[in-house]
């Protein structure tokens, strides 16, 4: 048995839903949404690399290391980008999320606070772990942001980590969170998910 089973996750108009071959145009179509691929921080499938990315996301989650999700619209079942569990380590019962990415339109919206949400709500809640993890491009500042909102803290970065799309060597900053600090986070996100939703 995985540590991470198949399932589908669902709140306030979203569905977090295991990512198949079934989402390839729907995911094509979400990074043609502000042509993603072509921001050098992130791991975004040009149009035609888009089957090849989701085989690569299905190879390791047989392998037990990665499983990815599609971002869905409940209401329409447009896909909207994509996220995943990673670096999943079952001995010491540790995630990361990470992958992550949303199409231009929904950027800045509740969509990616909600999702978060979710998985670290399935993480802790249902798979028992004791730390949630993240990491991303020392250059990412917005990514950085994104993960520090979520009541993650800055575990440090690991210089010269990993290759780039353009070939360029960079730093990783590297986040967490642990199962003690969930209780608190939680109840932060929540607010901010109310009042966002006031303030629509």
């Amino acid at each position: 048995m995985a540590f991470v089973e198949p399932v589908t996750l669902r709140d306030r108009g979203i569905r977090l839903e295991p990512l198949a071959l079934s989402h390839e145009h729907g995911l094509a179509a979400a990074a043609a949404d502000g042509e993603l691929w072509k921001l050098r921080i992130t791991s975004v499938p040009e149009p035609q690399d888009t089957r090849a990315y989701i085989e690569t996301a299905l190879k390791m989650r047989e392998d037990g290391n990665r499983f990815a999700f599609a971002v869905v619209e409940d209401a329409t079942g447009k896909v909207l980008g994509s996220t995943s569990y990673h670096d999943i380590l079952p001995a010491v019962k540790r995630v990361e999320i990470g992958y992550t990415w949303y199409c231009t339109s929904v950027q800045r919206t509740h969509v990616n606070t909600t999702c978060k949400l979710m998985m670290m709500g399935h993480a802790f809640d249902t798979l028992s772990c004791h730390v949630v993890g993240w990491r991303t491009d020392n250059y990412n500042f917005a990514s950085q942001k994104a993960i520090e909102r979520l009541g993650a803290r800055k575990d440090g970065v690991i210089r010269g980590h990993a290759l780039r799309r353009d070939g360029t060597i960079r730093d990783t900053v590297m986040y967490s969170m642990r199962s003690g600090e969930w209780p608190e986070a939680k109840a932060q996100l929540l607010y901010l998910l109310e009042r966002h939703a006031l303030t629509e």
